[in-house]
């Protein structure tokens, strides 16, 4: 189990350190310079300019640019957005806590509606529900969350006007970006775990106990859906990332307050260290999940471990 842990601590470590080094040099290959753009009309002072150098470090080796800026975000320390005139911590402090919110909510909903969706469709393959239950998800899987998020505006917040046409941080602004969200990782939950159970259902194991007399409520709990959850905690890891990245678009097309919606604004404005945090916290909330996820297998199947 110690070297199991061991290994996967060493690869998120290794992990974590390139994604850094990637962000880092992403913003470093855009065309143009990063102070004369935030300079705008000011651009024009060769004084000013080479002041803003100084001042993000870039008159220095890209070495030693890169050892600055992971130093100061080992200390908590971001760098300061130009664009909104303070510093990226308080930035990401403000919008971060609505952008988990809205991925909490969305993978709850998801994971509840595709749990439930996927199991009723395996326990009644190659019938009418069936059919009916994967026409749904597919549908669900292949709507873009922007259009999908326009629609649910114009059927609950424009024609019946039981919620605001601009999402907020309450629980009644947070309905119509959640389902939203989670429809289409919905879908896809459902479709996997219908794969799951119904490879669950077809285990030796699963006919055996049946034909021992064992209830098919408790060879369901026991046998099938404990069977099925490997692969759906994987799922789940994975669709972290997945949520956290639809937020750019769901909390844009709500002007809902978030990440997603600041990485817009300070990727239109040129905020190239705010562009640099979110991205990297976001990469790295993905990274963690799936380590979380590496750690939890052991947990439902001993045999991984010892592997």
């Amino acid at each position: 189990m110690f070297a199991y842990v061991a290994r996967r601590f060493a690869a998120i470590v290794a992990l974590t350190f390139g994604i850094s080094v990637v962000v880092f040099l992403i913003i470093r290959l855009i065309p143009g310079d990063p102070a004369i753009v935030l300079l705008g009309t000011n651009a024009g002072d060769p004084t000013l300019v080479a002041r803003l150098h100084q001042q993000l470090g870039l008159d220095r080796p890209i070495d030693v640019q890169y050892l600055r800026w992971i130093g100061n975000i080992l200390h908590g320390n971001f760098g300061y957005s130009f664009g909104y005139q303070q510093s990226v911590d308080s930035l990401l402090a403000a919008n971060f806590p609505a952008t988990i919110q809205l991925t909490i909510a969305s993978l709850g909903l998801s994971l509840l509606l595709g749990a439930g969706i996927g199991a009723a469709a395996a326990l009644r393959r190659n019938t009418a529900l069936d059919t009916i239950a994967m026409g749904f998800a597919l549908t669900c899987l292949s709507m873009p969350s922007f259009w999908l998020g326009l629609l649910l505006i114009l059927a609950f917040a424009v024609k019946l006007p039981w919620f605001s046409v601009v999402g907020g941080t309450s629980l009644k602004g947070l309905v119509l970006p959640a389902v939203t969200l989670a429809l289409g990782s919905a879908g896809f939950n459902a479709r996997f775990i219908r794969s799951s159970v119904a490879q669950a259902l077809a285990q030796k194991h699963v006919i055996t106990a049946r034909a021992k007399g064992t209830t098919r409520a408790q060879v369901l709990v026991r046998h099938v859906f404990r069977n099925a959850l490997l692969p759906v905690v994987t799922v789940v890891g994975l669709q972290i990332g997945q949520l956290l990245s639809g937020t750019i678009v769901v909390e844009t097309v709500f002007s809902r307050p978030g990440i997603g919606r600041l990485l817009v604004q300070a990727i239109l404005s040129k905020d190239y260290l705010t562009v640099q945090a979110v991205v990297l916290i976001i990469a790295v909330i993905y990274a963690v999940t799936n380590f979380l996820v590496d750690l939890a297998y052991p947990l439902l199947d001993p045999r991984i471990a010892q592997r």
